[in-house]
C-alpha cells in the first residue's frame, strides 16, 4: 500500500513538473527572461540534435522547442490525469527519452553541471518511477501465482 501511495505521488508530481516546463518552452506566460532564454538554448540544441548529422537533417530549433515543450505537456498529463497504468508508463517512457536527450544535449554543448543537473535529477526521478511501478507488479504478480498455487493443492 505505502509503494501505491509512493507510485501515484511520483507520477502526479512528475507529471505537474512536466507540464509546467513544457509550458514554460512554449510560452512567456510565467517568465519572459526563462522562455527567452530557452529559445536561445534551443538554437544550441538543435545543432547536436541525435542523428540530424547521420540523417542529414536540419532541425529547426523554433519547432525542436514546441516539440519537446509539447510532448512534455501531453505526457505531463497523461501522468497526472490519466489512470490507466499502461498510458503512465508510456509517458514515463517517453520523458525519459526526452530527459536523455536533454542530458544528451547539455553535454555536446558543454554546459556547466548547474545547466544539466536538473534533466539528471529527473532522469533518475523518472527511472525511479518505473522501478517502483515493476516492484509493484512483480509483487503483486508473485502474490497472485503463489494465491493460485495454494488453492490447487
Amino acid at each position: 500500500m505505502g509503494s501505491s501511495i509512493v507510485l501515484k505521488s511520483l507520477s502526479v508530481l512528475l507529471g505537474l513538473f512536466f507540464i509546467f516546463v513544457g509550458f514554460i518552452k512554449l510560452s512567456s506566460y510565467v517568465s519572459k527572461d526563462l522562455h527567452k532564454d530557452l529559445r536561445k538554448e534551443y538554437v544550441k540544441y538543435a545543432k547536436v540534435f541525435p542523428f540530424a548529422e547521420m540523417l542529414d537533417l536540419k532541425i529547426p530549433s523554433k519547432w525542436y522547442r514546441r516539440a519537446v515543450g509539447s510532448l512534455e505537456i501531453i505526457c505531463g498529463l497523461a501522468m497526472v490525469i490519466i489512470p490507466n497504468h499502461k498510458v503512465k508508463n508510456g509517458a514515463n517512457i517517453c520523458l525519459l527519452i526526452l530527459t536523455l536527450m536533454a542530458v544528451y544535449s547539455h553535454y555536446m554543448v558543454a554546459d556547466k553541471l548547474e545547466r544539466t543537473a536538473p534533466a539528471l535529477v529527473f532522469l533518475f526521478m523518472l527511472s525511479g518511477r518505473l522501478v517502483v511501478y515493476w516492484q509493484l507488479n512483480n509483487k503483486k504478480e508473485l502474490g497472485e501465482t503463489q494465491a493460485n498455487g495454494f488453492k490447487q493443492e
